[in-house]
């Protein structure tokens, strides 16, 4: 099975409306052509990043992680839907699917 994570980093990028160029900026890489070229290889699939990096991009997105990470189409979007509520209408959601 494939990594979900290209897709999902590829998705949230364009989502948030970023170029690789500046969704590279605003992960701080040094080196424009060099981070532009980390993040295609991220969104090809041909290198994956640690975890670390994963929750960067993540949060530079302003998506959850576990949206990068998650290999089903409906729960990714329940994640993205659910990571804008406030506590309390998550706390609401939470209790009436219980």
């Amino acid at each position: 099975m494939q990594s979900p994570l290209p897709q999902r980093l590829k998705s949230a990028r364009k989502l948030a409306k970023l170029t690789q160029e500046k969704l590279s900026n605003k992960l701080g890489f040094d080196d424009r052509s060099h981070g532009t070229a980390r993040i295609s290889q991220y969104e090809t699939g041909k290198h994956a990043p640690d975890f670390a990096m994963a929750k960067k991009m993540a949060d530079a997105l302003g998506v959850p992680v576990a949206y990068l990470y998650c290999d089903d189409e409906k729960l990714a979007e329940l994640l993205l839907v659910a990571s804008k509520l406030s506590e309390q209408q998550l706390d609401e959601l939470v209790k009436s699917l219980s």
